[in-house]
């Protein structure tokens, strides 16, 4: 038999915490000296603390682990309810460090305005380039929307294009749109006192001016792209139009706004058109720290006398596994203001 102090060393807790729990009659002694009322336990009762500790951890409270552990809990059952909890912690790690992430970019934001070099701008045409693509919906434009429909779109790009056969030709480019305004796409306004009072203008009623800039209250169409070529597409027996063909043929055309077209591969394919006046930016670090640069590239738009014609585009130039050494150019559409 142990004491409890030695008891207490094998679990790994304290010895306070055993004597709650043999007051509670959670975890008895197997013995308890009469004359001293020192506690005694044996090695087989460290099976019991495991699961009242595992539990516990598990969030139940000790009356409910109590009652769990009288249904005598099978080890699989314990396993499976650790697992789960597990993956409840991970999942709550990950999305405290996306928050920290974006306080940190708003940080920097903070700490670099009025700091941006105009030589970090360059306003250049860029070329339409073919693109194999899956696209999803996001909530929203944050980094904290994008991120986590972005990055599973690229992976199993990826992997479709390895099985189809089609190498990839260039880099990835990510571009974006406004979702269709339908129950499916767009993301619900949250309900405020005023919208219940009578008279009061409905999300949908209100004008666009009202309901705010379109990152803030719309769903976004997310189009994760990677350049290819004809060759290597019709290699696969496909023409860019998304019927079988032979190599080399096309029957693309290069529209303003290009509509993706299945290609039976798995991935969709579109011709991306030329920006012919892009403002653009090279962006160094992780997507999830974009925020001072696009902001710092708004400063110099506005202030050289151009406007916004749409959203930016994000050209991957390089992506190593550290995220801490991507190279992301920012190409925005800009017109004279």
């Amino acid at each position: 038999m142990f004491s409890i102090g030695d008891f207490a060393q094998y679990g790994r807790v304290s010895a306070r915490m055993l004597r709650h729990y043999d007051a509670i009659g959670l975890l008895r002694p197997a013995r308890t000296d009469p004359a001293s009322g020192y506690r005694f336990y044996e090695a087989a009762q460290l099976a019991r603390l495991n699961r009242i500790i595992a539990l516990k951890d598990l969030g139940f409270s000790l009356q409910q682990v109590g009652v769990i552990l009288a249904e005598e809990v099978s080890v699989p059952e314990l396993r499976g309810m650790l697992r789960l909890r597990r993956a409840e912690l991970e999942a709550s790690l990950a999305a405290a460090g996306a928050r920290l992430a974006q306080v940190e970019a708003r940080l920097r934001t903070i700490e670099s305005e009025g700091r941006m070099s105009a030589d970090d701008v360059v306003v250049k045409r860029t070329g339409a380039v073919l693109l194999a693509e899956l696209s999803g919906i996001a909530a929203g434009y944050g980094p904290e929307d994008i991120g986590p429909v972005i990055q599973p779109l690229y992976g199993e790009l990826c992997r479709r294009l390895e099985t189809a056969g089609v190498t990839p030709a260039g880099p990835g480019l990510a571009y974006y749109e406004d979702a269709p305004e339908t129950t499916e796409a767009r993301t619900p306004a949250p309900e405020t006192p005023e919208a219940k009072t009578p008279g009061a203008k409905t999300p949908e009623a209100k004008t666009a001016e009202e309901r705010g800039p379109a990152w803030a209250r719309e769903a976004i169409v997310v189009h994760a792209g990677i350049v290819i070529t004809e060759e290597a597409l019709a290699k696969a027996g496909v023409t860019t139009d998304g019927t079988p063909g032979r190599p080399g043929t096309t029957s693309a055309t290069v529209t303003p706004t290009p509509t993706p077209t299945p290609t039976g591969l798995g991935f969709d394919v579109v011709t991306l058109p030329a920006l012919d006046c892009a403002a653009t930016v090279v962006h160094r670090g992780p997507m999830s720290r974009i925020l001072p640069t696009v902001q710092n590239l708004a400063h110099w738009i506005d202030a050289n006398g151009y406007r916004s014609a749409g959203y930016a585009r994000e050209l991957y130039l390089e992506c190593p596994q550290d995220q801490e050494k991507w190279v992301t150019e920012i190409q925005e559409p800009v017109v004279r203001a």
